[in-house]
Parts: C-alpha cells; sequence; structure tokens
C-alpha cells in the first residue's frame, strides 16, 4: 500500500507534462451522458447494458467458460424548468437478481456557485462511485479500492449543495451532503470480517437506524493542464446505539478518507486513487474484525490505433494497465484471534495485490469492446501462502 502512494504522489510531479486533460469534472459525471446530451425536449430516456464473460483459475482448479449479462440500467431524465434538474436511474443486475433504484434526484440550481440536491444520490468518495458507468471503462471489473472499501455503487438518501468556481484558468468544486448512511452490517456479517459494503441495506432509503445522519464532502480542483484532483470524505455513526430510546450501545463510527486524480499526460489517461477507512469496532470482537482498512489503484490508458475503422471516423484501440490492491484489515494481532495461540505482534493478512492488463476497441466514446487479462493474489487473515487467480474476460458495455 506505501508503494501505492507513493506512486500517486510521483504522478503529481509529473503533472507539468499534461496536456489538454478533460474539462468533464467528476461532479458532473452523472450528467456527462449521450441520452442528455442529444436531449431535444424536456424528458429524455436512455441507459446502458453491460455483459461479459468470465475464465478463471485458482490455484490450478477452475470452473470453465461462463457468460454474464451483468447490469441493464435505464436513465431517466427531465429538464423540469432552467433551474430544476430531475435524474433517476434503475439497475437490473445479471437479470432480474438484483433491482435498485440508484439514483432519483432532484437538482435546484441556483448559480454555479450554489446548487442544492436531494433525493437518492451517489455520494463524492473517491474516483469511482459517482462515475461508475460501465461504458466509461476499458476494464470488466471496478477497482478493489471501489468495490470492497468503497461500496461503490453506493445510493444513499440525502440532500446538500453542490457547486463550482472559477479561479484563473483552476475550477475549484465542492460536494456536501447529509446521508441516512451505512448500518449495522459493517461488523458481526456473514463475511466474518469488517465489510463496509456490507453496512448498505435497503432500509436505509425509508430512515436512518440511528437517527444520526452521515456526512459527505469533496473538494476538487481542475486545470486543463494537469487534470483533476479530488479529496473526499464519507462518514458518521453506523450502528444502533438506541433502542426505543434508550442508549444500548456506544456511538460507533466509520471514516472514509479518499484522494483521487484524473489526468492526461501527453495521450497517456492516468487515473487513480488511495483510499483509508477507520472503523470503530468493539474490543471484545474477535481482530477477524479489523478497524482500519486501505487501498488503491493507478491505471493508465493509451490509444494505440486512432483511424477510421469498420466505418467509423473516430474509432479507438485503446491498451490499459491498472495496478491495485487492498488490505482488508491493517495492523498486527494482539493475541484476540480465535483458536490460535502466540500469534501476538504478527502482521494480520487479509490482501489482495492484483493486475490487470487490457485492450479495447472503441467503435464510438459511447460503446467498447474490451479483453482483459486478470491475476489477484490474495492472503487469508492468517497469512498463509497466498492463493493465486488468474484468468481472462471478454465483454462490451454501450450507452443508448
Amino acid at each position: 500500500m506505501k508503494k501505492i502512494f507513493i506512486l500517486c504522489f510521483m504522478l503529481i510531479g509529473f503533472v507539468s507534462l499534461a496536456q489538454d486533460s478533460t474539462s468533464t469534472l467528476n461532479q458532473e459525471a452523472i450528467y456527462d451522458r449521450p441520452f442528455i446530451k442529444n436531449n431535444i425536449s424536456k424528458t429524455a430516456l436512455g441507459g446502458y447494458l453491460e455483459a461479459n464473460s468470465n475464465y478463471f483459475i485458482e490455484d490450478g482448479l477452475g470452473e470453465g467458460l461462463s457468460f454474464e449479462m451483468r447490469r441493464f440500467n435505464i436513465f431517466l431524465y427531465s429538464s423540469v424548468s432552467d433551474r430544476i434538474k430531475f435524474l433517476a436511474e434503475l439497475e437490473f443486475e445479471h437479470g432480474t437478481e438484483e433491482i435498485a433504484l440508484e439514483t432519483a434526484l432532484l437538482d435546484f440550481r441556483v448559480n454555479q456557485g450554489l446548487n442544492f440536491r436531494a433525493g437518492i444520490l451517489l455520494p463524492q468518495i473517491g474516483l469511482v462511485n459517482a462515475n461508475h458507468d460501465s461504458p466509461k471503462w476499458d476494464i470488466v471489473d471496478r477497482p478493489l479500492s471501489s468495490s470492497l472499501i468503497i461500496p461503490t455503487t453506493l445510493s444513499e438518501v440525502g440532500f446538500g449543495v453542490f457547486g463550482k468556481f472559477y479561479v484563473g484558468n483552476n475550477t475549484l468544486s465542492y460536494d456536501a451532503y447529509l446521508v441516512n448512511g451505512l448500518q449495522d452490517g459493517v461488523v458481526l456479517n456473514e463475511e466474518g470480517m469488517t465489510s463496509i459494503p456490507s453496512g448498505k441495506s435497503e432500509e436505509a432509503f425509508a430512515e436512518d437506524n440511528n437517527g444520526t445522519p452521515m456526512f459527505n464532502g469533496r473538494l476538487a480542483i481542475s486545470n486543463r493542464k494537469f487534470g483533476e484532483f479530488g479529496l473526499s470524505y464519507y462518514g458518521g455513526v453506523y450502528n444502533s446505539y438506541l433502542m426505543e430510546g434508550e442508549q444500548v450501545d456506544e456511538k460507533r463510527s466509520l471514516h472514509l478518507i479518499a484522494f483521487d486524480f484524473s489526468s492526461n499526460i501527453k495521450k497517456f489517461e492516468v487515473k487513480g486513487e488511495y483510499v483509508k477507512a477507520l472503523i470503530d469496532v468493539a474490543e471484545d470482537i474477535n481482530e477477524s474484525y479489523g478497524s482500519e482498512q486501505c487501498g488503491g489503484f493507478i491505471q493508465v490508458t493509451y490509444p494505440i490505433i486512432e483511424k477510421t475503422m469498420f466505418g467509423y471516423s473516430k474509432a479507438k484501440i485503446n491498451a490499459v494497465i491498472r495496478a491495485e490492491a487492498v488490505d482488508l484489515n491493517q495492523g498486527t494481532f494482539k493475541n484476540n484471534f480465535p483458536n490460535s495461540e502466540a500469534i501476538e505482534g504478527i502482521n494480520i493478512g487479509n490482501e489482495i495485490k492484483a493486475f490487470v492488463l487490457g485492450v479495447s476497441l472503441r467503435p464510438t466514446a459511447s460503446t467498447t469492446f474490451r479483453a482483459n487479462y486478470r491475476r489477484h493474489k490474495s492472503t487469508d487473515i492468517q497469512n498463509n501462502p497466498p492463493a493465486i487467480m488468474a484468468g481472462f474476460q471478454f465483454g462490451f458495455a454501450s450507452f443508448f
């Protein structure tokens, strides 16, 4: 994890070489969709679909080739008036195995510097949660840090403000929201470990489990030469500490702090994030439930071919590489792990390191056909010899 952190800041040193970075802010990602840009009426309907194949072998064993219809999402957008905008997203995962209303929000725009938002929104945490649409990415799976630590896709009921200001050649943007937040499943869950994604609950769309909203905020600076750099926070009390008005437990908090960046260096697109999680865990719970997690990734994309192909005048073939890692239980044992002896001071495992190499064909900016090779090395909590998983994924994703 230290290496990932160092690499992130090495990239900052190279931004003086960056040219013509994208001007679209991460804050504006939910409106950066083709169906809205082509809208000729007040209301527009769009979406995207994503499918892929998987062939993986772990420690010499595999389950063969399989096909997956991962997502089918429907967008609905309406420009109610000049200053009132409505946006919704309905997601179907693996057919109808999981149906979720990911977004249903209303924006009231006062001016560029002050806008109000309320409804089911996507908190601005790291690079991916609010900018997760599959057709925008040339790698099939989302980064480990944006799925195992930041629980992408995280949808929250809440309200807040956002805006941007121009200072010289720089754009400063901010987001600030109060939301119902994650719930008790962060610990004492079916995973048998601290799992922030397990804190998501459908009940959070109806009420807060403890009457104490969580806070999400992000500050970012963007410039056409060096790209965008953001610092975000999400956190608050996650456990149900009250029952019928009586306090039955201490308030236990969760904090996520993330740094993200996206920049163009010549023709190279470089992006990544680093996230740190701090979770208040009761002292009498065994050490399989960690109180600290961290992770990150760096991804580099390069267009190796840009020309007319298959009748498309702006087609591209991109090469992409990503290095990523997560540590889901930082620290050393304090001899509170069941069925174990003499482990005090030994480093806790539960780490995953991965490397992804891929190529994608983009006949248009809205559609990608992608082929990835992914290799994982993961250790269990007791740091036994790592399990090695490797395989191929082929698939496509397209807006419509």
